[in-house]
């Protein structure tokens, strides 16, 4: 088995979507969504090496020094998988994209360190 870290994605926009819908939408909506992610947690339980969680706001360190910055993250998870694509497959359908805002899953294996 490899290990995989997959990074849940959404464009502001979408977010900004969620936020316009009326309060009862949302509300209906953010409970089948975490009913039908929590389904999903528990069918992948045996693969799932780290829950992670959602992300929160970001600061970018460079050269120039520490600003704030924004960007299409939003939470992430660490699984195992054959490869990559039975990695990218656990995630079709997920409620991320299919209920909630969210625009996709991206999935990359996490390597080795060279030398180690």
């Amino acid at each position: 088995m490899k290990a995989f870290l997959a990074v849940y994605t959404g464009a502001p926009s979408n977010f900004e979507a969620w936020q316009a819908l009326d309060d009862a939408t949302r509300t209906a909506r953010e409970a089948a969504g975490m009913k039908a992610w929590g389904e999903w947690g528990e069918k992948h339980a045996a693969v799932t090496v780290l829950d992670g969680g959602p992300l929160g706001r970001t600061k970018r360190v460079g050269p120039e020094g520490v600003t704030d910055i924004r960007n299409n993250l939003g939470g992430f998870i660490v699984i195992n998988a054959e490869d990559h694509a039975a990695a990218a497959r656990l995630f079709e359908n997920h409620p991320h994209f299919t209920i909630f805002p969210g625009d996709g899953v991206e999935i990359m294996e996490i390597l080795p360190v060279p030398g180690a």
